[in-house]
């Protein structure tokens, strides 16, 4: 058990074709609940941090917790910061023991993009950490990331290669129809295939990124609905996509919103049907459960990455 890279992981993804999952972790159940599915599917695991969930649950203890999930699971495990938005929040993390950063510099031009993502990498390359950049900008809100639909932009394949010959990034996060939150699409679900695999063609074995990759669980956002939630609508992208997306180069899947969905569905429907309860255990450790089964969902039938750890 050690606190790893994703250089290997996504060496034997790409080869595989399948993907690695990139879970969102905020507080112990979470990590507890992916860590437990990571163990029983044998699968190999990267939990990532964003810089909301570092505020909230506080950098020293985040790092405990992974240190205390590689000791009780014997899993490696890559430490991920999600969407750095400059130079300073990432090298933080370096030097705070992250395994893995990603800079994203998606909002600025082209050359600043670049200058931006250059300037990391040679940060986190002297200190053995791995990069990841994006280029293309997703719609939707995720914690700090907020993109207006009009704003989103499709990753453009040649300036995809320049970028990361010019960076020297490690992975690159590309955007080809999916988005941030539980509203991913207004019509019928649609992935630009013809663009990743043109991608793909052109930076051969070289590990892509899909941020905004929540399929939104049809029980769980209805159960969210029953308990008195407002999701009517909310539509992820479908599991037969992503699987296709995993055997076209894509090592690295991103699934937030889903665990939200899993731990809320879970809260809600427990104080509904037993409102006496106050002991937070009695209502976070089915929570707990709901996300280790929602996660072992995914590991099986979306990123095809069981027994691969």
């Amino acid at each position: 058990m050690a606190l790893v890279t994703s250089k290997e992981m996504f060496q034997k993804a790409y080869e595989g074709k399948y993907a690695v999952g990139a879970f969102n972790v905020n507080n112990m159940e979470i990590v507890q609940g992916i860590v437990d599915a990571a163990k029983v599917e044998k699968a190999p695991l990267i939990l990532q941090v964003s810089a909301g969930a570092r505020k909230y649950a506080k950098h020293i203890y985040l790092m405990k917790l992974v240190e205390a999930a590689m000791e009780d699971s014997g899993l490696d495990i890559c430490l991920h910061l999600d969407h750095g938005e400059d130079f300073e929040i990432c090298k933080s993390c370096i030097d705070g023991g992250f395994s893995s950063v990603m800079i994203d510099g998606s909002k600025f031009p082209f050359e600043e993009n670049i200058e931006l993502t250059r300037r990391v990498v040679e940060y986190a390359h002297e200190r053995g950490v791995v990069v990841e950049a994006e280029l293309g900008r997703l719609a939707g809100v995720e914690d700090a990331v907020k993109v207006a639909a009009k704003d989103a932009s499709y990753t453009d394949p040649d300036q995809a290669v320049e970028f990361v010959e010019r960076t020297g990034v490690d992975s690159l996060a590309i955007a080809i129809g999916t988005s941030h939150g539980a509203y991913k699409f207004a019509g019928e679900p649609s992935l630009d295939f013809a663009r990743l695999e043109k991608i793909s063609n052109m930076l051969p074995n070289f590990p892509l990124v899909l941020h905004g990759a929540s399929t939104v669980l049809p029980e769980f956002v209805a159960k969210c609905n029953q308990f008195g939630g407002q999701l009517k609508g909310a539509q992820g992208v479908p599991e037969d996509m992503l699987l296709q997306a995993g055997k076209l180069g894509v090592c690295k899947i991103n699934i937030d919103t889903d665990l939200r969905l899993a731990m809320t569905a879970s809260i809600r429907e427990h104080f509904m049907t037993n409102p006496e309860h106050f002991d937070p255990r009695q209502y976070l450790k089915p929570a707990r459960e709901a996300i280790q089964a929602m996660v072992q969902h995914k590991i099986k039938n979306v990123l095809n990455c069981s027994g691969r750890a």
